[in-house]
């Protein structure tokens, strides 16, 4: 790779490497982000982005950082502009995740949620930052341990995320036995299959879970179709990287969403903040419910 020292349009390159990067180049793939995801970077990420926007400098066949922000600048950029927040996006996930927060699901909210359910009631949740689907599917086996005929009933898990590799690895549903560890072991056989056509240590979501689990794209800063309200919603460790105006504008977009003594579950690093404080009572450790104003 050829070392490189040189001065671009917007200043001093901010990385030495194989394509001069500015800062004006750095400024302009942050605002682009910020207003695509709602993802706030600063100067000190010069070299993730760097390293992580060369190789699509380098597929793309582009010679300059300047190049690329033309290209996710102008109108025939979308589909870079989706390319660009999926490789800026840290997909960190696992099944059971802060485990705690299951735990609550399966003890505080569902015996509630499983009674409207058997009445006929609809039962609607929600993973907003699904990555490839652990969450969601941790959900749905949560839900399914109260209520195991869930599927055959109203009830049903929305997972969306951003990034469309990830979701179509989720409704993909297959993963490796390494990455199904942290799953309770009697669920994990209960509701995976051996997969041998994808190889000898994959494992398949069963037909109970992808009953009950749907995988959409969704922008949590972009347009939300969605009509119905949630009994429960799971946003967690996304909001971390919004800027603090965007992470209260997106919890005072959850509230309305939510049904009365509706549950929602956020990130062990997050807090919410700002107007919806008002309608969200806490429930438990990173957890809140809804009241009336």
């Amino acid at each position: 790779m050829t070392q490189t020292t040189s001065r671009g349009a917007g200043g001093d390159a901010l990385v030495e490497g194989e394509f001069v990067f500015t800062a004006e180049d750095f400024r302009s793939i942050a605002q682009i982000l910020h207003g695509h995801a709602g993802i706030a970077l600063n100067e000190g990420k010069a070299a993730l982005v760097y390293s992580r926007l060369a190789k699509r400098l380098r597929l793309l066949g582009l010679r300059s950082f300047r190049d690329y922000c033309a290209l996710i600048e102008g109108v025939d950029g979308v589909d870079e502009r989706q390319a660009m927040t999926a490789a800026l996006t840290t997909n960190v996930t696992r099944f059971f995740r802060e485990p705690h927060h299951f735990d609550h699901l399966r003890d505080v909210v569902m015996p509630e949620l499983a009674e409207r359910a058997r009445r006929g009631e609809p039962v609607r949740l929600w993973s907003a930052a699904c990555s490839n689907g652990q969450e969601p599917y941790s959900m749905a086996m949560t839900v399914l341990s109260v209520l195991p005929e869930a599927a055959d009933l109203d009830v049903r898990i929305l997972a969306t995320d951003i990034d469309p590799h990830m979701v179509a690895q989720g409704a993909r549903g297959v993963y490796s036995e390494e990455a199904l560890q942290p799953a309770p072991a009697l669920l994990r056989h209960r509701f995976f299959d051996k997969a041998p056509a994808h190889g000898a240590d994959m494992l398949s979501a069963n037909e109970a879970l992808r009953r009950l689990v749907t995988f959409k794209e969704l922008n949590l800063i972009g347009d939300w179709p969605m009509r119905r309200k949630y009994d429960v919603i799971f946003c967690r460790n996304v909001v971390i990287y919004f800027d603090d105006a965007t992470q209260e504008r997106v919890w005072s977009r959850f509230t309305p969403m939510m049904k009365p003594g509706g549950t929602l579950y956020i990130g062990h690093s997050e807090r919410v903040g700002g107007p919806a404080e008002r309608q969200l009572q806490t429930s438990g450790l990173t957890t809140y419910r809804r009241i009336d104003a």
